[in-house]
């Protein structure tokens, strides 16, 4: 279980552990959309060529535009993951961390301290650091408050920084529009979980232009491959696809809802890409889908969670219905 709850995407080692063989496994581990950007087969990539700065400004002008950003504010880097930690080097004093979240955001930062997010309106002179959604729960902060905190740090030390991962299903939520020089505000995007392709490794960071600099100056030259920036940029741009897939995840999350509650499991989150459910024993339920050759995402610090992502198609939903009903 260890391995397992540590996070999601560990096929191979559910595979080796549980013996399943050749079984057609279903991975329902990560928060990843299922339905990728069916654009990549239609790229031509210069592999000899080093990637062309100009090439990056047009990644980051795009994803910009789908963030309702200035480019100005937006700095591209090899997946939030990096960029998150990197943020540790760049922001000074305390530091308290939305709890349960990622596990990044407690480690990014020097001696960050956890708390619920539910006592967050309380915390003074630190900067404040969350996802929204939040995962693994897909608990969505409204804007509102977020901006009330972001008020309360003008004129101080202290950050508001906000890790919108899964904020592309959900464009109204994000705060983008909101970043500037003179905002205390640092935003993190994340480009593989929307768009199914989380082996491109990419991601954004969006803050005032000194922060943005101190990124630009830590990554160096050619932060990006050739295969990251054309894929990012016209991914970024596909806006006719991007609006379909919002819908259809909604569409996909009611139906595993659906099924869900059906097996007599209330879905908790507002998150189309994932769902979480509470149990008595989730660890039980984690070993009964693995031997249905189903990997879903338990945790250590909850033995009651466990985390579904979303199923690709009408079959891997089917199945999980009757592995759901096996006991």
């Amino acid at each position: 279980m260890t391995s397992f709850s540590f996070h999601g995407g560990r096929l191979a080692d559910a595979k080796a552990h549980f013996g399943m063989g050749n079984a057609p496994w279903i991975d329902l581990s990560t928060g990843i959309n299922p339905h990728g950007w069916p654009g990549i087969g239609d790229l031509a990539m210069d592999w000899h060529a080093l990637p062309d700065p100009g090439a990056l400004d047009d990644l980051e002008a795009a994803a910009a535009a789908c963030f309702g950003a200035d480019p100005a504010h937006v700095c591209a880097v090899p997946g939030t993951e990096i960029g998150l930690r990197m943020l540790g080097d760049i922001l000074p004093g305390p530091a308290i961390h939305a709890w349960p979240s990622y596990r990044t955001h407690g480690e990014m930062i020097p001696h960050s301290r956890p708390m619920d997010i539910n006592d967050l309106t309380t915390v003074e002179g630190a900067t404040i650091v969350l996802a929204n959604p939040n995962n693994p729960d897909g608990r969505i902060t409204p804007t509102a408050t977020l901006r009330g905190w972001l008020e309360a740090r003008q004129g101080s030390a202290s950050w508001l920084v906000v890790d919108e991962a899964f904020a592309d299903a959900s464009p109204e939520i994000g705060l983008g529009a909101h970043v500037h020089d003179e905002q205390r505000l640092i935003v993190f995007r994340s480009f593989g979980k929307f768009f199914g392709l989380a082996g491109v490794r990419l991601g954004f960071v969006l803050g005032p232009r000194a922060v943005i600099a101190q990124y630009r100056h830590r990554l160096g030259s050619w932060p990006l491959s050739a295969a990251a920036l054309a894929i990012g940029t016209v991914a970024y741009r596909d806006a006719d696809w991007i609006g379909t897939m919002r819908i259809a995840l909604r569409e996909q999350a009611s139906a595993l809802d659906a099924v869900l509650a059906r097996r007599g499991f209330k879905a908790i989150g507002a998150c189309p890409l994932f769902r979480l459910i509470e149990t008595a024993d989730a660890a039980a339920l984690f070993e009964r889908l693995a031997r249905h050759a189903i990997l879903t995402r338990p945790f250590d610090y909850d033995p009651c969670w466990l985390r579904l992502g979303l199923p690709a198609n009408r079959e891997a939903l089917d199945r999980l219905d009757r592995a759901l009903t096996d006991g």
